[in-house]
């Protein structure tokens, strides 16, 4: 345990270093990635030819401004298609997004535990991502394991990366409250809002509702689920929770299904 969180620390503060000094150059989106984006994400494979391009700018922007590191893993390009395809489809909908609460990613090769632990056998490890706070402040730890199952399972109305990249989304006001107020076009949806997080979170409780039972936690985490499943099954939750998608397509600013 000791060991890791030593190694997690060394990073978080290369990263902090790094980040200090200045971003990096936009590089040119590597014309060998389009094949990788066209068979592992369906949203950019929904997406026109014209979109595409800006997707694929929209990505190497990220990569930018945010450094990614692997811990004890060495980082494969998949890897980092997969954390930019995160980043930006929650905030395709916007004309520029720039994540300002986060200046790097750790990538741990498997789930950890609370006390980011990815190869303990004593406690379980069930955790795929977090955002930092504390001495963990603006940064991101995902599981490859389920970064990668989240894009490999397109039916499961689950993704990980895009749920951590939302929770930054939400957490751009300084807190992270399920209300994303830089989002919503007017301060009068704000309370509608909040009504109907309530009446879906009293659902899922209540085992009335087929959105992931994890959202069902607090505010925050129905966001984040509710989100998941906006981004991964659009046609159903239309279908299912029709006032919820309307909300969330006013959210993001897109919508998946036209």
């Amino acid at each position: 345990m000791l060991y890791t969180i030593i190694l997690t620390l060394i990073i978080v503060l290369a990263v902090y270093f790094f980040s200090r000094i200045g971003k990096k150059k936009v590089k040119p989106f590597p014309k060998r990635w389009h094949p990788l984006l066209m068979e592992h994400v369906l949203f950019y494979r929904n997406l026109s030819e014209s979109k595409q391009v800006v997707f694929q700018q929209r990505m190497m922007q990220f990569l930018s401004e945010v450094y990614i590191d692997g811990v004890q893993l060495e980082l494969q390009e998949l890897d980092k298609i997969l954390i930019a395809a995160s980043a930006v489809i929650p905030v395709f909908g916007f004309e520029e997004w720039h994540y300002t609460n986060l200046s790097g990613i750790l990538l741990y090769p498997d789930h950890f535990n609370e006390d980011l632990e990815f190869n303990s056998k004593g406690q379980l490890r069930n955790i795929g991502g977090l955002v930092g706070n504390g001495r963990f402040e603006k940064q991101m730890i995902l599981s490859k394991k389920a970064l990668y199952h989240g894009f490999a399972n397109t039916t499961d109305k689950s993704n990980t990366g895009i749920h951590e990249f939302v929770h930054l989304i939400d957490k751009i006001d300084d807190v992270t409250d399920g209300v994303p107020e830089r989002l919503l076009l007017a301060h009068q949806y704000a309370i509608p809002w909040l009504k109907l997080i309530h009446k879906e979170m009293e659902a899922i409780n209540d085992n009335q509702s087929d959105i992931r039972k994890y959202g069902g936690t607090n505010e925050a985490e129905f966001f984040a689920v509710a989100s998941e499943y906006f981004f991964e099954r659009p046609d159903l939750l239309k279908k299912k929770h029709p006032e919820l998608y309307k909300m969330l397509v006013e959210c993001f600013r897109q919508d998946p299904n036209s």
